[in-house]
Order: C-alpha cells, then structure tokens, then sequence
C-alpha cells in the first residue's frame, strides 16, 4: 500500500495546471445529485445513452489505486476543464482546445493558430482526455504567466478543497447528474466518477472524509481502509 500511495505518475509538462497549483491553497463544487423526478418517463434516446455511458464505464474498468492528493489534484483539473461547453464525444488520448470567452470557458477541436482570438477567445491551453478518463490542462505560456488569472485558478482550488473537505465522504464529492450540462459532459463526468470512485475503492479510502484519507497518506502503514467499498 505504502508503494502504490506514493506513486502520483508525472504526465504533465512544465504548465500542467497541477503542477502549477500544488504549491497553492488546494473549482468546481463537489456534486451534484441526481433529481428523484424522471426527465425521460417514455424512455426516449436511452439507447445511445446507456450505450455511451457502457462505454465509458468499460474504459475505467481498470484503473490503479490512488491517494487523496492525487484523486483531488485530478478531480480538480477535470471538473475544470468538463466545466466548459463542448459538443462532441472526446477520444481518449487525442489533443483539445480550451478557449475563454467573456462569460464561459469552451473546448474546441481546433488549435488556436487557426482560430483568431476574436472569435474563438483566449487561449487557455490544451486539453488530453486520459485513459483512466481523468484530464490533464496544460496551460499556454502567457497564461501560466497571468498572475490575475493564476489568482482566479486558486480560489477555484481553494473553494473545490472546501467543498471536498466538507463531503460526509469522498464518494460524495465526485460529480453526478447535472441537468444544465450537455450530453457528453454528462457522460465524461460519469466516466470520471466511476474512474476515481474505483480507484479509491482499491487505495481504501472511497468512504473516508476528506481528514481521514489524509491521515492514511500520512501513515501509509495503517490498516485502515475501506476496501470493501
């Protein structure tokens, strides 16, 4: 146990937004629930549905082991980057686009050398879908250099943190349904969830609170765990 909680794989270059935040206070609230009223009673286009999320639950069928750090550096990083709008199926290990326009982020197919900024807006960096179905964001040199928006990025990890620190458990905040999100959001976030949630479960710590799963990490020797999930 005491390997596999010391291992955080480094996959991100020099501007990973983990890298360039883990020396700030650990955005994107915790979750959100599914509603108890049916949105679909007819059962309307639930085969695409369930077929596209069949397939992301397949992808994240095995997964490694993972501490607290690790698990909330990437949630934060991906709920970041699946807060944006997109309207297409990501592909696991193919290379996106974030850009911000005044009032939203959005993920694009195309790289910012063939999109004025007039009409796509600042560049933010780019984007890779994992296959573990987390995401990393490497962010482009000027912005990682903005110390406005740098500021911005850690009050969003700051009150993420909160947020994860104040769930009854780990589980609890890992995202679920949310009505306002697209389609491929929604499957991207179900992706995520059973990803980490199956990672916790195999480190021990999927039904711990935020302080519990700390002090694993800080006693790695420890028996206690929750492997039963």
């Amino acid at each position: 146990m005491a390997d596999q909680l010391d291992a955080l794989p480094d996959v991100m270059g020099e501007h990973s937004l983990v890298k360039l935040l883990s020396n700030m206070k650990p955005a994107f609230k915790g979750a959100h629930h599914m509603s108890q009223n049916n949105p679909n009673p007819q059962g309307k286009g639930l085969s695409p549905v369930v077929a596209n999320l069949d397939s992301q639950r397949a992808v994240a069928a095995y997964v490694p082991p993972k501490h607290i750090k690790q698990v909330s550096a990437e949630l934060f990083t991906s709920l970041f980057v699946l807060e944006s709008t997109f309207r297409f199926q990501p592909v696991v290990g193919k290379t996106y686009y974030l850009y911000e326009k005044p009032d939203h982020f959005w993920l694009a197919l195309t790289p910012p050398e063939r999109l004025g900024e007039s009409v796509a807006g600042r560049f933010i960096g780019t984007c890779e879908l994992q296959k573990d179905l987390t995401w990393t964001l490497e962010l482009a040199d000027d912005v990682a250099e903005d110390e406005a928006f740098m500021t911005f990025l850690a009050q969003k990890r700051a009150d993420f943190e909160r947020d994860l620190q104040s769930a009854e458990t780990l589980a609890d905040g890992l995202p679920t349904f949310k009505r306002d999100t697209s389609f491929f959001g929604q499957a991207c976030a179900y992706g995520l969830s059973h990803s980490l949630g199956s990672s916790m479960a195999q480190s021990g710590i999927r039904n711990m609170d935020y302080e519990q799963a700390m002090g694993l990490l800080n006693n790695p020797n420890s028996d206690e765990g929750d492997d039963a999930g």
